[in-house]
């Protein structure tokens, strides 16, 4: 499975699993809501591993960038906020910095 793809569902499974704790804690939500929060980080761990790198530090490094668009995509469709210009140009940033952390000659 090609690189972006694992970050786009481990992105989606880590916020999934860290919005159930700020449900909880923050939104009143029952405590019961930490089941699924805890297995869904616990598969993003997991689908984390599957990278090709020799270096763990190098495809977290890689997977920030597309977490960062993940977290937005989020904040829009999830949370009915809308991400303002800055927001936008801070994700292209980081996506190209991920893509040139993937993609560069080792």
């Amino acid at each position: 499975m090609p690189a972006y793809a694992v970050y786009s569902l481990a992105a989606l499974a880590e916020i999934a699993g860290c919005f159930a704790f700020w449900a909880w804690l923050k939104l009143d939500k029952p405590i019961w809501w930490l089941i699924p929060g805890m297995a869904s980080l616990a598969l993003f761990a997991w689908l984390l591993t599957l990278i090709d790198s020799s270096a763990a530090g190098r495809a977290y490094a890689a997977y920030g960038g597309v977490y960062i668009a993940a977290s937005l995509i989020w904040l829009w469709l999830a949370e009915g906020v809308r991400p303002d210009r800055w927001d936008l140009t801070g994700m292209v940033v980081a996506l190209i910095g991920s893509a040139l952390i993937l993609a560069g000659p080792r």
